[in-house]
């Protein structure tokens, strides 16, 4: 990697509610952060420098846009982005976090699955892939019910399924095509894991220190997507090390510098690796309020070359979603107050536009004296805030 100098040029392909913490961070530091993505006024555009609204799966937009700014860093937040041009934005001397390589492996579920099983040999579920329905029903019938079902490229859990038996192929198939993001109709088929917790193990892979680990985050979904998270997941140390040993195998394949959000099942006999994501993890916003750094920081600390010198978790600390509950073109929010009477609670709202159900709007923090304190605290916190249409 090439010397990066502060202030340095970030381009950043995705700017969620993950990206606006990182751009944040990125600030702090003095850096200057163009945020794209394909619609305006996203979460991080608000705080970046300046910003870019074009589709990311189109080469000729990301042609354009790098030509005019010329960044230091291109640094993805997202899946459906055109690998292939980071690729050639890489050969050019520009630094893609993690890898153009990795950004490419890690855009398809199938991909970094084949890495880890087939190539590293490292133990997940037993998986199959379908591009019809009719393969989705035989495979899914070989695989053995229940299974989940969901596409190999997507975001937040969408188009997840768990199918119980063979009348919910259809419908799973369905969902997955629906929730898929980019240009492929691929879904993948997995066993059902009965886990104990799942969790993820962020991972910090730096370009001249050695690789290190945040304490592991538990996190609960449903459809698919992360409800809560805590830090620390109560798991036995040598699972921890398991965890740890599959995270750096991994991720040491995959090359670069930056965060890992690397997921795990934990049943009571093993760890199962599940999957991973080259960049900040959505379940690791708990550490906006665990940490002496939290995700964002630590990625951009990785990214530019800048010392780690220890990871400390000040308290047992939890998140939970803020959903929204309804189609809605303008939105405002009731309740916040309420939410932060309770000590240790801090509410962030991301400042997303517009809201549809489900939708994450932001998210109730909360420190207690273990985790069971503070996931209860940022649950009730969660709820009080209501997301509610601006008049």
């Amino acid at each position: 990697m090439k010397a990066i100098n502060l202030p340095a040029k970030i381009m950043l392909l995705g700017s969620g509610e993950l990206g606006k913490e990182f751009v944040i961070a990125a600030q702090r530091l003095g850096n200057y952060v163009i945020a794209v993505d394909r619609y305006d006024n996203a979460p991080a555009m608000q705080v970046a420098d300046c910003c870019e609204v074009i589709s990311m799966l189109s080469a000729d937009d990301l042609e354009n846009i790098v030509s005019q700014h010329q960044p230091d860093l291109i640094v993805p937040e997202i899946e459906a982005i055109r690998t292939e041009k980071l690729q050639e934005f890489e050969q050019r001397g520009i630094t893609v976090i993690p890898t153009a390589a990795a950004t490419n492996y890690t855009m398809n579920r199938d991909r970094i699955r084949e890495l880890a099983h087939t190539k590293l040999g490292i133990r997940t579920a037993k998986y199959g892939y379908a591009q019809t329905l009719d393969e989705l029903t035989a495979i899914s019938s070989e695989i053995g019910f229940p299974n989940v079902i969901k596409p190999v490229m997507s975001s937040s859990g969408k188009g997840q399924s768990i199918v119980k038996d063979r009348s919910e192929v259809e419908q799973a198939w369905d969902y997955a095509i629906a929730g898929s993001r980019g240009d492929t109709h691929k879904v993948i088929i997995e066993e059902f894991i009965d886990f104990e917790v799942e969790i993820t193990l962020l991972t910090i892979k730096q370009w001249n220190a050695p690789t290190i680990f945040c304490p592991p985050i538990g996190h609960r979904q449903e459809r698919g997507d992360y409800q809560e998270s805590w830090q620390p997941a109560a798991i036995a140390s040598e699972y921890i090390l398991q965890a740890q040993a599959i995270a750096k195998k991994v991720t040491d394949a995959l090359g670069g510098a930056g965060i890992f959000g690397v997921e795990f099942f934990v049943t009571k006999d093993e760890v199962i690796f599940s999957e991973l994501s080259p960049r900040p993890h959505d379940t690791g916003m708990v550490t906006l309020i665990s940490q002496n750094l939290n995700e964002f920081e630590l990625h951009l600390r990785a990214i530019l070359g800048l010392p780690i010198p220890k990871i400390e978790l000040f308290d047992c600390a939890a998140s939970a979603v803020i959903l929204a509950s309804e189609k809605l073109d303008t939105v405002a929010y009731t309740g916040v107050a309420e939410a932060l009477l309770e000590s240790d609670v801090d509410i962030k709202l991301f400042g997303k536009p517009n809201a549809h159900p489900y939708r994450r709007m932001g998210i109730a923090l909360a420190k207690g004296a273990d985790t069971k304190i503070a996931r209860d605290k940022a649950k009730a916190a969660a709820k009080r805030v209501n997301v509610v249409g601006s008049v």
